[in-house]
């Protein structure tokens, strides 16, 4: 089964074609990296406006390079939410279009779950079930997943997701957008503990999330001494950093001992970071558990991680209708 992919959530528009939920054959993605770097973070306006701009030309760019025809898809899977409701709109009413065009059945994906089946585009795939763990800018959960769409959310953040408190502390430290590679390129240059920041909710036995806690500290570190040290941010982003793959490593290899699986996997933007993958290979060889993470462009938002998604939801009967709408956060 040949399905073409869209997404649009954020601040991204790719298109992707992806053969029986596992062969990725041609996956464009269109960044807006240069668009939103001047305001420190995303703009919803502006990205859904530029969605519009290129979703055509990205969706050809992906069938010219998989040298397909639109004639010869056999459907289409595009991200229903959550994300950015203008953002998810754009994507979401032209794959409506496209496929009512084509007389092509389509489905509507929920982005976490194509996350989630990020790992089954590369080789050696995991096993069910796995505890995985998303981590994004707009997500942090922990899952236990015994099946591609299906899931048990067994802890997410309380407030700040962990991406988003990289990019938020970039912006504290004047380091720019996106905040997540800034941060790791200026953290190679520090060292961590030279500055003490907290682990939060590290010492509790559930598995949800708190970074809120972590950036303010941060702040108030930044307001009392960085204005007579500018020397010290490469310590600050070491120990910042240092302190997300704390939380996050100990969260996903608790939450594999709980569950009594050997096999994890990290998914989503924050998987792309280097300290937090070799951290996590690192510990989980010490427990014994396989560690599945995607290569680094299937870690960004990317549309054959929802076409990948989308053949399970065919699959399993789902099917979308023409008076399907979007969602800002509900999972559905």
């Amino acid at each position: 089964m040949i399905i073409l992919g869209i997404e649009s959530s954020c601040d991204e528009t790719a298109a992707a074609v992806v053969a029986d939920g596992n062969r990725v054959v041609a996956s464009i993605v269109a960044s807006q990296v240069a668009i939103h770097h001047p305001y420190g973070g995303v703009v919803p306006e502006l990205a859904s406006r530029r969605h519009i701009e290129v979703i055509v030309s990205v969706v050809d760019q992906a069938l010219a390079e998989a040298d397909l025809d639109p004639s010869q898809i056999d459907a289409v899977a595009v991200t229903r939410g959550p994300g950015l409701v203008g953002a998810l709109l754009v994507g979401f009413s032209f794959a409506k279009a496209y496929a009512y065009g084509l007389e092509k059945p389509w489905v509507g994906v929920n982005h976490l779950d194509g996350h989630i089946n990020s790992v089954f585009l590369v080789s050696d795939p995991p096993v069910f079930p796995f505890v995985a763990l998303l981590a994004s800018g707009g997500h942090t959960s922990l899952y236990y997943v015994t099946d591609h769409i299906r899931v048990e959310l067994m802890g997410q953040t309380r407030d700040d997701a962990a991406g988003e408190a990289f990019d938020k502390v970039a912006k504290l430290l004047g380091l720019g957008y996106p905040g997540g590679r800034i941060i790791g390129q200026m953290a190679e240059k520090g060292t961590p503990g030279q500055i003490v920041f907290p682990r939060p909710f590290l010492d509790r036995n559930g598995f949800d999330f708190s970074f809120s806690g972590l950036k303010s500290a941060v702040r108030r570190h930044v307001q009392e001494y960085l204005k007579d040290d500018r020397d010290a941010i490469p310590d600050i982003a070491a120990e910042f950093q240092e302190a997300v793959v704390d939380v996050l490593t100990d969260k996903l290899i608790r939450g594999a001992r709980h569950k009594n699986c050997d096999q994890i996997a990290l998914v989503g933007g924050v998987a792309a970071n280097q300290r937090l993958r070799k951290r996590l290979l690192a510990e989980a060889s010490r427990e014994g558990l396989a560690v599945h993470i995607p290569t680094i462009d299937l870690c960004q938002d990317n549309a054959a991680m929802i076409a990948a998604a989308g053949y399970h939801y065919l699959r399993a009967g789902f099917k979308g209708d023409l008076t399907d709408d979007v969602y800002s956060r509900t999972r559905v």
